[in-house]
């Protein structure tokens, strides 16, 4: 199966976590089993710090904060394995989101080990 990674935009908010409907985050909990239910599997997965304590680059300048401001920002992000690619989609839509949505994007150069 082919590995995709998952990345959630959320609108950010001042109190970042502590604002996630409890509803919400029971539910990325249950994620995996619903991903598995689904023919697909979750790898790993991770919330991210708000942007506000995130460090960019950009060549030689290192800046507190992300590049651009925007109404979203990356909230988190997981892998899963997937058939393809319109059943990578159909894992990501299991996805909770409150005010934002998901990327999908297919990863490359892994292979899992024992298979090839």
């Amino acid at each position: 199966m082919a590995q995709y990674a998952v990345l959630i935009w959320e609108r950010e908010t001042p109190n970042g976590v502590a604002d996630i409907p409890p509803e919400v985050l029971a539910a990325h909990e249950s994620l995996p089993d619903r991903i598995a239910e689904h023919g697909g599997r979750e790898v790993a997965g991770m919330g991210f710090e708000p942007s506000s304590v995130s460090t960019s680059i950009r060549g030689d300048m290192v800046t507190d904060g992300p590049f651009v401001e925007t109404k979203e920002a990356l909230a988190g992000v997981f892998v899963i394995e997937a058939r393809d690619l319109d059943h990578a989609i159909e894992l990501a839509r299991l996805t909770p989101i409150v005010d934002g949505g998901v990327e999908v994007r297919p990863l490359l150069g892994f292979e899992v080990a024992g298979e090839g």
